[in-house]
């Protein structure tokens, strides 16, 4: 993230293998950098080195981080989630000067940053997305896709 981030994406917290991997949406069956391409326009971007992604959100304005500063959880659930500590969201926002829309990936990390938010909502665009994760399986990843390129206007 930088100056020019116009397009904050939050998760909830890294899962195990994002945790082991030092990476974020490390997981294989995690749909997050399939979704991106899509949402960006860089097929294949899921298949390119962790760094190169990075570089590639962080050249079409995009930002990546969590809600959860730390907690505990056995396994990758959000339900698991135990003693969370939650980031100063509305503090780091106001750093991004370009920022214009905020955006959670998944329904714990919409509730909890919303609730962070909630004073601020008129300053940003708060955008709740469906969770990246194969463990939300209710929704196809072609519809998921579909919501998640409403981020798209906030990037131009």
């Amino acid at each position: 993230m930088d100056d020019n981030t116009r397009v904050l994406i939050l998760g909830s917290l890294p899962g195990e293998r994002s945790l082991a991997a030092q990476e974020y949406y490390a997981h294989r069956t995690n749909a997050f950098w399939w979704l991106m391409g899509g949402v960006l326009g860089e097929g294949g971007l899921a298949d390119k080195p962790y760094a190169e992604r990075l570089h590639r959100l962080r050249g079409h304005r995009v930002g990546l981080w969590d809600v959860i500063a730390q907690g505990d959880r056995q396994g990758s659930l959000d339900s698991a989630i135990r003693h969370a500590t939650e980031r100063d969201l509305s503090g780091f926002a106001t750093g991004l000067p370009a920022l214009r829309a905020i955006a959670f990936n998944g329904g714990e990390a919409a509730r909890r940053g919303r609730r962070q938010l909630a004073d601020h909502a008129a300053r940003w665009t708060l955008i709740d997305l469906p969770s990246s994760s194969a463990a939300y399986a209710a929704m196809p990843r072609t519809a998921k896709l579909a919501a998640w390129n409403s981020i798209r206007d906030f990037l131009r």
